[in-house]
């Protein structure tokens, strides 16, 4: 795959934002999360939705490209926002802030979003709080995608929940990025682009039959975290529900069906929580253990075949860092996406891919 320069196509990403009437700073702000995606290797929610969810609702007129933030409701602790169809990167980017700005007053803080969008990897908000050495929490729903255990309608969204905690100063935090279905339905597109079977579990087709066809989960629903029944499945519907209970019922939003319907706005609803960790201990204390407690793991015996244990957060920070070096790699069809969006709104995709 070809491989771009990570500021450059920072600022294509930028410049097509802005192309449709998303101002500047806000364009940054979408740019950085949706590359960010790609950095860590989560490519089903980064550059490839670019025109496909973001633009193509822009100029559809269902997605406001100014985010007018209205706080409905506040508390020193706690923070309800109504984000008027405006991006969700923006949003969940304002919401986060928001939320550290109250912990690191008040010890901990939680922030829901209501009338929002998609806003791109969960884990870019968690992640937020690390920069103040807090424990950070992102939620969010989305459009119906998954049935529930022993349904074969889709009802709740995958849901997903990310986590960031510090681990001390030079060490790599514990960052917990998961949706509560087994993949989210990106990872099924991705699939389907590269011609590939999923693998059994992932889904099941419109009268609920397990299938490994991707156009057939497409045309049918995901399944929750853990599959079906039988493999503990109603665990991970149980999360899905939890996330759709602090994102739309919680915020006085969408939930459920209701949420990312076609030919209407989105409704998708976040929960946001930050922790300041010497508001419960002393951090310093704190980071030894969580050293410890990620030593053992890595330590713990292998299995037979297997050299390492990872941590949550490493393979993407590992990723990251290589990517940032050599280059982000894009499908030819997500660059002929690229392409494509930036004629519908008079740019041209031409960066160059670096060479070997």
């Amino acid at each position: 795959m070809p491989r771009y320069d990570v500021n450059e196509l920072k600022k294509f990403v930028a410049r097509f934002f802005v192309r449709l009437n998303v101002p500047p700073e806000d364009a940054r702000v979408a740019a950085e999360v949706l590359v960010t995606a790609d950095l860590r290797g989560v490519e089903s929610h980064g550059v490839i939705r670019l025109h496909s969810y973001y633009g193509s609702r822009i100029l559809q007129g269902l997605l406001d490209p100014v985010t007018m933030l209205r706080v409905v409701q506040e508390t020193d602790t706690t923070l309800l926002l109504d984000a008027g169809n405006g991006l969700g990167m923006v949003a969940g980017y304002q919401a986060m802030r928001r939320c550290i700005q109250k912990a690191g007053q008040h010890g901990l803080a939680a922030v829901t979003v209501r009338n929002s969008n998609h806003y791109g990897i969960a884990g870019y908000y968690a992640m937020m709080a690390l920069e103040e050495g807090m424990i950070g929490l992102s939620l969010t729903n989305s459009q119906p995608l998954v049935a529930p255990t022993y349904g074969r309608t889709r009802l709740l969204g995958t849901n997903p929940i990310a986590v960031a905690v510090p681990a001390g100063e030079g060490v790599r935090p514990f960052v917990l990025d998961m949706a509560t279905s087994i993949v989210p339905i990106g990872r099924i597109t991705v699939y389907q682009a590269k011609g590939q079977p999923i693998p059994a579990g992932w889904g099941v087709d419109h009268d609920g039959q397990m299938t490994t066809n991707p156009a057939e989960v497409l045309d049918g629903a995901l399944m929750p975290l853990g599959g079906p029944d039988y493999l503990r499945g109603y665990k991970g519907y149980g999360l899905a529900l939890v996330v759709d209970i602090l994102c739309g019922v919680l915020s006085g939003g969408l939930f459920g069906s209701a949420v990312g319907q076609p030919h209407r706005p989105a409704g998708v609803g976040h929960f946001f929580a930050a922790l300041r960790v010497d508001a419960f201990r002393d951090p310093r204390s704190f980071a030894a253990d969580m050293q410890a407690l990620l030593e053992e793991l890595r330590n713990a015996p292998k299995e037979v075949g297997q050299e390492r244990i990872y941590i949550h957060g490493e393979k993407e920070f590992e990723m990251a860092e290589r990517y940032l070096q050599e280059g982000v790699p894009l499908l030819d069809s997500t660059v002929q996406a690229l392409c494509q969006a930036a004629e519908q709104v008079g740019l041209q995709f031409d960066l160059q891919p670096l060479a070997d």
